[in-house]
């Protein structure tokens, strides 16, 4: 039997945005701060440029980015981001940050409208069609010279091979379709940007992340993150 496919009621229906996330809403934990290190490694942008996050989930790059940068928006399908992300923000304004509920596929934003459009941890929650017309709307709502900066697990990695067999960490059947470093490339190229960088980065964990540094260039196994930034000519 095919397992059903994972679509916007998973994610409203479920507790996927609430057991055990407090490391996810907790910008200070040290899995949100190398994440944001690391995103931000990618590509940072400055002060007068406006950004896209799509697929924000718990409004992750909304708060960190927010008060650096001229305007943030932050774009999730979830009914429950969305209320969770609204929530927070009510309680602590930040000027400039905005979120809005809508498909990635189709957001209804004003073409040529963004800077940059951040996509971390987003392309593994969708099926490759999806993904192809998440980036063609990358693509239409950033301006001329505006960037996306994707971020997404290796399924490559030993980690991710054992979570796939539930062999000590729980598989995540919201990950419905792992990317390839060289797939992630096509995609994007496919679609009219030009590549600027694409790399592996190394895990969070302490100890691991050093070897991961040293040797994934030659190891496989090793290369936790896949990172791809890309411009729109």
């Amino acid at each position: 039997m095919s397992q059903e496919r994972i679509g916007r009621e998973f994610y409203d229906r479920s507790d996927y945005f609430e057991g055990g996330t407090e490391h996810l809403q907790d910008l200070d934990s040290p899995f949100q701060k190398y994440r944001i290190k690391k995103v931000l490694q990618i590509y940072e942008p400055g002060p007068e440029e406006r950004v896209l996050d799509m697929g924000c989930g718990w409004g992750t790059f909304c708060w960190a980015l927010g008060p650096r940068v001229s305007e943030i928006v932050g774009v999730d399908f979830s009914q429950k981001s969305i209320e969770l992300c609204e929530a927070r923000l009510a309680r602590t304004p930040i000027d400039g940050v905005s979120f809005l509920r809508a498909d990635a596929r189709n957001t209804g934003l004003e073409a040529e409208s963004f800077d940059l459009v951040i996509g971390a941890d987003l392309v593994e929650h969708l099926y490759p069609e999806d993904s192809e017309a998440m980036v063609a709307e990358a693509f239409r709502v950033l301006k001329k010279g505006g960037r996306l900066s994707l971020w997404t697990p290796h399924r490559g990695h030993f980690l991710e091979m054992l979570k796939a067999r539930n062999i000590l960490l729980r598989r995540d059947v919201s990950h419905v379709d792992y990317k390839s470093m060289e797939r992630l490339k096509t995609m994007v190229t496919n679609e009219g940007f030009v590549v600027e960088r694409a790399y592996y980065a190394e895990s969070h964990l302490i100890g691991l992340r050093s070897i991961e540094r040293a040797v994934q260039g030659w190891v496989p196994i090793l290369r936790r993150r896949i990172a791809v930034l890309a411009r729109k000519p």
